[in-house]
């Protein structure tokens, strides 16, 4: 079997070598093959399996239709520094269209997250730059030179190289067929729990002031609602697995993406119940996600704290401003968009939200980033009206934000993808990570309650950590 794909490989390159217009000129190659055998794949066993692509790794897993994608390496990538929020996204789209049109894709599966896939991400505020995340650039997406992508009962394995006059057709055979024998190999691993020597509320008393400071400019009628986040620095005996917290993550929040995002040193990890747009097969579906309660310990408790949810005029009222953005901006893009009257209960692990989905057909001409464009950053992240909030928090909030709170995910060559809002995350640097938590502030807000419920928001990372059991 694994001759007849190194064959069928080699075939493929050299079609595509045939085909290329200018010899001088170097031309990406994609070859898409399915891998029998889903069953005997674990995508933690692969992640760990490629430590030589560290740094380098992207990690996806979505939770209802349980795709999940692996990126190792990269052919090509797109990063930005100085663009502004709207035209990063409008220079991601031209320049991954430019680069379709000369690529030599081989893919008779035509499965979404299949052939050329773009992954990775952007910061929250493209003007923002920090020694925090020094390793992150605003606008930072690629096409990773191998793709796994596992779909319920299906596998593949993409490839991507450049046709040159340093390419070794042998060579490139190899590694395609070593990578297919990788992605099945297990991988018996047992981690030492981690340990928390030290954790610091960054600036804690400040954010609360800010608290106040924005309840107030809300009563003088500024604005009606911003977002504020804060950081939890911890530090831990050791340097921190992210395999190890990738499988915590992935037992722990099973109602969440799971994602990981190495850059350099660092990696950029979390679960985040918050779909920002999904676009499949030109359907689209994006989340509202807004208002917070804790579990509660005991099935009665819990369904008293999900009706209190329900009933909350602050956290009602918190949903819909999110829900009435999503819906414009999808409007704007789409047609025979469906939109429910009223939220339900969407319960995780520690946390239950208030719910709404957005469905709709992406008009065409229109992309996935296009919808990332309008809806980044929703209410939920930023606060209503949009600038002001965003003003406020340029100006007030004590915190780098980097990639939190900010559109994670990938595109495919055939117009599918899906984006996330990076929240319940951390930034793993060594032994030591920055945890972020925010929530939405309104006229009657009290500092103290928002704080605890930042607290609240910590749980996730911390348990996939190992900070509490």
């Amino acid at each position: 079997m694994i001759q007849t794909k190194q064959q069928r490989f080699t075939e493929s390159i050299n079609e595509a070598i045939g085909q290329r217009a200018h010899e001088d000129t170097p031309q990406l190659f994609s070859y898409t093959e399915k891998i029998a055998g889903v069953d005997q794949i674990s995508p933690i066993a692969v992640f760990q399996n490629t430590q030589s692509f560290k740094g380098s790794r992207i990690f996806w897993t979505s939770p209802e239709d349980e795709v999940t994608l692996i990126g190792l390496g990269s052919v090509y990538s797109f990063n930005g520094t100085e663009d502004t929020n709207s035209n990063r996204f409008k220079q991601v789209h031209s320049n991954w269209k430019k680069m379709l049109n000369s690529i030599y894709v081989d893919n008779p599966y035509k499965h979404p997250g299949t052939g050329p896939v773009f992954m990775g991400g952007f910061s929250f505020n493209p003007e923002e730059s920090s020694q925090l995340w020094r390793n992150y650039s605003n606008t930072q997406m690629t096409l990773p030179e191998y793709l796994i992508t596992i779909d319920k009962n299906e596998a593949f394995l993409t490839y991507h190289v450049w046709l040159d006059k340093e390419l070794d057709i042998e060579d490139s055979s190899c590694a395609f067929v070593k990578m297919l024998e990788t992605i099945k190999r297990e991988t018996k691993h047992a981690h030492n729990p981690l340990a928390i020597m030290n954790q610091q509320a960054i600036n804690a008393d400040e954010w609360k002031r800010t608290v106040k400071k924005a309840t107030g400019t809300i009563e003088n009628n500024v604005m009606e609602k911003v977002v504020l986040a804060r950081e939890l620095r911890v530090s831990f005996n050791r340097n921190i697995p992210v395999s190890y917290v990738l499988e915590n993550l992935l037992e722990q929040q099973k109602q969440s993406y799971i994602f990981a995002i190495e850059s350099e040193d660092d990696c950029f990890i979390g679960a985040t119940p918050e779909r920002l747009v999904k676009v499949e097969n030109r359907h689209l579906l994006s989340t509202c996600l807004a208002g917070t309660s804790p579990r509660g310990k005991t099935l009665k408790e819990d369904e008293r704290l999900g009706k209190q949810l329900l009933d909350d005029d602050k956290n009602r009222m918190e949903h819909a401003f999110v829900v009435d953005m999503i819906k414009q901006a999808v409007e704007a893009c789409s047609v025979k968009v469906q939109v429910p009257e009223s939220p339900v209960l969407y319960k995780l692990r520690n946390l239950q939200h208030l719910y709404t989905p957005v469905q709709g057909v992406l008009k065409e001409g229109h992309s996935i980033l296009e919808v990332v464009r309008r809806l980044h950053p929703t209410p939920a992240m930023g606060g209503v009206p949009r600038d002001k909030a965003l003003t406020f928090i340029q100006q007030e909030e004590n915190l780098s934000r980097g990639w939190y709170s900010a559109p994670i995910g990938w595109m495919d060559a055939m117009d599918n993808g899906e984006f996330a809002v990076a929240i319940r995350s951390g930034l793993i640097q060594g032994d030591e990570a920055s945890l972020f938590a925010g929530c939405g502030i309104v006229r009657d807000s009290d500092a103290e309650k928002e704080f605890q419920e930042t607290e609240i928001k910590f749980l996730p990372m911390l348990m996939a950590l190992g900070g509490l059991q």
